[in-house]
């Protein structure tokens, strides 16, 4: 077998490449939860929701994902108002800065979103692998 160099679908850079067979094969679920048009529930959401977890504040959350503050504040609108219980609970700023954090509802989602990837990654592991071995 020889060394191919091709485009990864996925990567992060356009210049990310494959230099072998199969060795930058990645699969991945995206449970995506839609409402109407709308996802509800989806990876950015979720991660949005680990990044708030993770530094107290949508603003914060919002830079460590590269996104603007705005694109963070309507996606957790979108989110908070489709829930029958919001997934964030924020205060606003003064001496102290304001923040933002989980609701338990909010932790609950994030717990069960990465639940249901990981058993559907687990579940489908033989067929994933017998899917990879035909990418060429």
């Amino acid at each position: 077998m020889t060394a191919i160099a091709r485009r990864v679908p996925g990567a992060s850079t356009s210049t990310q490449l494959d230099t072998t067979m199969h060795s930058k094969i990645d699969v991945r679920f995206r449970l995506r939860i839609l409402v109407g048009d709308t996802v509800a529930i989806g990876p950015g959401k979720m991660a949005l929701l680990e990044a708030i977890q993770e530094n107290g504040s949508i603003s914060a959350a919002a830079r460590s994902l590269g996104m603007s503050y705005r694109r963070a504040w309507v996606l957790l609108d979108e989110l908070n108002s489709l829930l029958r219980e919001p997934a964030t609970s924020a205060s606003t700023g003064g001496a102290t800065g304001g923040g933002c954090q989980l609701t338990d509802v909010g932790e609950a989602l994030v717990r069960l979103y990465r639940q249901i990837n990981l058993e559907a990654s687990q579940a489908c592991a033989v067929h994933l692998a017998a899917l990879r071995g035909l990418i060429s």
